[in-house]
């Protein structure tokens, strides 16, 4: 293993103050990591979370994905009524997001549904789980280094503007979304398909929508109806517009007469897949994210009924990331799980959403139908390494299992199930890998979840 290793800290970090010493550090502020702070913090651990932006949300906030997937079966009966099956930390984050009216009821997505949410109400309700779980929270703070002690995790190294120093903590939680703590420490990951990830995407907000004119065009559904997506295809071969993705998905919100837009597929300039680890495609995809955003405003606004007098309110503060690295598990979860509905004894999450994949010039959508798959325990232990456990869409998946493990109803679970393996973890003196994942789930159903 990589890392900053523990023997030598005299040498190489001496200089540098530790800022805290704790039982759980939790890196990355997003649904898996809000979960797996509140849910440690709740359960009397000294816990602290760091996250980069002065705000927690991650890809459904800073990235603006905007709804939460994943809570309902999906049907072939389109008058069958919506039927959740994920609940736990998922449920309670809705409930509160609900009782500051900053979330919809469910939307039509296809064969299954969603819901949308109000991105400020999202950081808002996450700001008060944190801190009335007494979770202490490091905003505009980010990991670049990690203080290991030959494969145990001791601690990181934070960068702020306030300089650097070091966080130790007896258990860490890896929900950067990005395996960050992991890549730093030398820890094996992967990328997607032998290399290829799904696209980042730009989303953007719409307002001065007529919403009823917009719908009785629309339609209920969030997926674009037929017609849209020939005007598109015949734009395009006029050489009018450039609008790379011909089946879009917009979502009503919260605020009167806006619409939270999905439209946008984002690759290099060159034809390569753009991997957003990488700053270079990172900014690519920022830059012509927006100029491409503003080609679908323009087509929403002269094609589409109800859209006339819209206006762009504003775009994601990055780009909507929804691959990068996948650790190397013990576990992984694998395709056949996905299409096959996989049940497992140590599942710390259930599943209904579809494959949604991103990637290469259409998305592929493959429907579970009145049934949902399993995730096991060990997809979010690395293979090697002590004190380390991931939450969220870095965990151990191949291409297409991710295009649906990925989505925020389950990430809330994977971070909540990481944090309960801290509970157990540090009552009981034994390692994540010494863990039952049926203890776990145990722990999770007790605290609400449905697995």
């Amino acid at each position: 293993m990589k890392g900053w290793k523990l023997e030598s800290r005299l040498n190489e970090i001496s200089d540098l103050p530790v800022l805290r010493e704790l039982d759980v550090l939790v890196v990355g502020g997003g649904s898996a990591g809000v979960a797996a702070a509140t849910t440690c913090g709740r359960n009397g651990l000294k816990t602290a979370l760091i996250e980069k932006y002065g705000f927690c949300g991650g890809s459904a906030v800073a990235g603006m994905s905007g709804t939460i997937c994943g809570m309902y079966l999906g049907s072939d009966d389109p008058a069958k009524a919506p039927e959740q099956v994920v609940f736990g930390f998922t449920e309670e984050f809705r409930q509160n997001l609900k009782a500051k009216g900053g979330v919809t009821e469910p939307l039509r997505y296809g064969k299954t549904f969603t819901v949308t949410h109000d991105p400020l109400m999202w950081r808002e309700v996450a700001d008060e789980m944190l801190m009335e779980a007494g979770v202490e929270i490091f905003y505009h703070s980010a990991v670049t280094g990690v203080v290991m002690d030959d494969q145990t995790y001791k601690g990181v190294v934070v960068e702020s503007n306030a300089g650097r120093t070091i966080i130790l903590a007896k258990r860490i939680i890896d929900a950067s979304g990005d395996a960050a703590v992991v890549a730093r420490a030398g820890g094996e990951y992967f990328f997607g398909d032998n290399g290829v990830i799904q696209n980042p995407t730009m989303f953007f907000r719409l307002g001065g929508v007529d919403m009823n004119t917009y719908l009785d065009y629309y339609g209920e559904d969030t997926i674009c109806p037929p017609d849209m997506t020939a005007k598109i295809l015949e734009l395009n071969a006029s050489g009018e517009y450039a609008l790379p993705r011909h089946k879009i998905w917009i979502f009503p919100t919260t605020r009167p007469g806006e619409l939270m837009v999905n439209a946008t597929r984002l690759a290099g300039q060159d034809g390569r897949v753009l991997n957003v680890i990488d700053p270079v495609d990172f900014t690519e995809a920022e830059v012509f994210g927006r100029k491409q955003m503003r080609e679908y405003a323009r087509f929403l606004k002269n094609f589409v009924p109800g859209c006339e007098e819209s206006y762009v309110v504003d775009t994601s503060v990055e780009v909507g990331i929804r691959q990068t690295r996948s650790i190397e598990g013990v576990d992984k979860l694998s395709n056949d799980d996905v299409v096959n509905c996989r049940k497992y004894e140590d599942s710390i999450c259930r599943s209904p959403w579809p494959i949604e994949l991103h990637s290469g010039t259409k998305p592929k959508l493959h429907w579970l139908i009145e049934d949902w798959y399993d995730v096991p325990y060990g997809t979010l232990l690395p293979r090697f390494g002590e004190n380390i456990i991931v939450a969220g869409r870095c965990l151990s998946a191949e291409h297409e299992a991710l295009a649906s493990a990925r989505v925020t109803a389950q990430t809330f679970e994977y971070g909540h199930a990481a944090g309960q393996a801290c509970v157990l973890s540090l009552k009981n003196n034994i390692s994540f890998r010494e863990l039952s994942g049926k203890d776990v789930r145990d722990q999770m159903v007790a605290a609400g979840s449905h697995i």
